[in-house]
């Protein structure tokens, strides 16, 4: 136990650069940046369809964010609820000049089909890298208008994902006459400008449906079908509302938080070790342990975290020091009642379990509720930390202070061992 969390430990304090791939994950208001709220309007979008509208309209509006060179942007969707509508949160970390980014995302989505060139087939590999997607396909006007739908089916032979088009009466022509003339040829699929699919004409298609293939995974399949359907017919938006975080604001921010935290462990510490003596200084290393393990799973999901996100950390700190508060007030009173050490411990564990096992997943419930009502990130990210924290203190109450009681080695009933345990 002690080696996993001295490796928690070190995973969080010194494995890698403040950049790198596992840093904390920091919202605008702990780091400078933008924060972008656009309106939805889906009232043309089939009821039922709402979320899925919503989502691929967050994956194009995410590509383009990306585009920016923007370091791990934030592109969340917020249902509709008191502010009255869908909308889409963007959080573009060290962007303080947001015209541009703005102008860029506010673009009507664009589904495209083009032609790759005849002379891209005799390019290098290399040479193909630094082309650019103009420079290797060409536009044949059809674009996503002429899709009237898209649907996920399975090819009847090899049981493979397969996407069916469903073109317009126009768009039907249209296709026809390119499949017609570019037997052989690849046909790129691009939406927003990134190719999403290059499948190879076969032969003339007049028909009204196209079925594309090109060993999918299902869930690729899925993707490109919501991405067809909701690329031609892409949801509108308006940009409601922008705030821009100087970087002194997010540094004092952040620094309030830590010291905060600082505060209430040693607080916390110094009341157990001085109250409970001996288990008190398990409880302490139990909640240090505690303390690497929740900061290591932060890095790992990862979890971005906000002043709220913080608060909640620290509030679940007092939820893993209340098992331990349960634990040892149960030892004491097998302690009074005559029982040797061991069994007391035993005993007190047996007791203090059922008191924890419900006053956590109460806190558990809680933290689902919030994080799937949600009106905001704020608060979903609260709960996210909030929850995660409470689950990981479980583990280290019952599981940590209980190897580390266990492991100590006190001889005899006289009055240093009560002194030591408090009693």
């Amino acid at each position: 136990m002690l080696l996993v969390a001295a490796a928690a430990a070190w995973f969080v304090f010194a494995s890698e650069k403040p950049e790198g791939r596992f840093a904390f994950r920091l919202g605008l208001d702990l780091r400078s940046g933008s924060h972008l709220v656009y309106t939805a309007d889906t009232t043309a979008v089939p009821e039922g369809e709402t979320r899925s509208a919503m989502e691929a309209l967050r994956n194009v509006v995410e590509r383009r964010v990306n585009a920016f060179g923007v370091s791990e942007p934030i592109v969340q969707v917020e249902r509709a609820g008191a502010f009255g509508g869908d909308r889409l949160i963007v959080e573009l970390p060290g962007i303080t000049d947001v015209k541009e980014a703005a102008a860029q995302i506010g673009r009507t989505p664009s589904l495209e089909f083009r032609l790759l060139k005849d002379e891209a087939k005799t390019l290098t590999e290399e040479e193909l890298k630094i082309k650019t997607a103009d420079e290797l396909f060409t536009d044949t006007g059809l674009s996503g208008r002429f899709v009237s739908r898209a649907q996920l089916s399975f090819d009847q032979t090899t049981s493979e994902p397969v996407v069916l088009l469903s073109w317009t009466s126009e768009g039907e022509k249209k296709f026809a006459d390119i499949t017609r003339t570019n037997v052989g040829k690849t046909l790129g699929i691009f939406l927003d400008g990134a190719p999403i699919s290059l499948p190879v004409i076969r032969e003339e298609i007049v028909s009204g449906s196209t079925e594309i293939s090109g060993s999918f995974k299902i869930e690729e399949a899925r993707n490109l079908v919501r991405d067809l359907n909701y690329g031609a017919l892409p949801v509108p938006i308006v940009l409601s509302s922008v705030e821009t975080i100087g970087a002194s604001l997010g540094e004092g921010a952040a620094e309030a938080g830590v010291r905060a935290g600082w505060y209430a462990l040693a607080l916390i510490a110094l009341f157990l070790v001085l109250w409970y003596r001996v288990p008190g200084v398990v409880a302490v290393v139990a909640l240090a342990a505690y303390t690497a393990f929740s900061l290591a799973i932060f890095k790992l999901i990862p979890v971005t975290l906000t002043a709220a996100g913080i608060a909640g950390f620290i509030l679940s700190v007092g939820m893993a020091v209340d098992a331990n508060v349960l634990i040892f007030a149960r030892l004491r009173e097998e302690r009074k009642k005559g029982e040797a050490l061991a069994e007391a411990m035993r005993a007190g564990f047996a007791r203090a379990w059922p008191s924890i096992r419900d006053s956590n997943t109460s806190s558990i419930i809680t933290a689902l509720i919030l994080y799937y009502f949600a009106a905001t990130p704020v608060v979903s990210g609260f709960a996210l930390v909030f929850g995660i924290g409470v689950l990981v203190s479980m583990f280290t109450a019952i599981t940590a202070s209980r190897l580390f009681l266990y492991s100590l080695s006190v001889r005899g009933e006289g009055r240093v061992a009560r002194f030591l345990f408090g009693v």
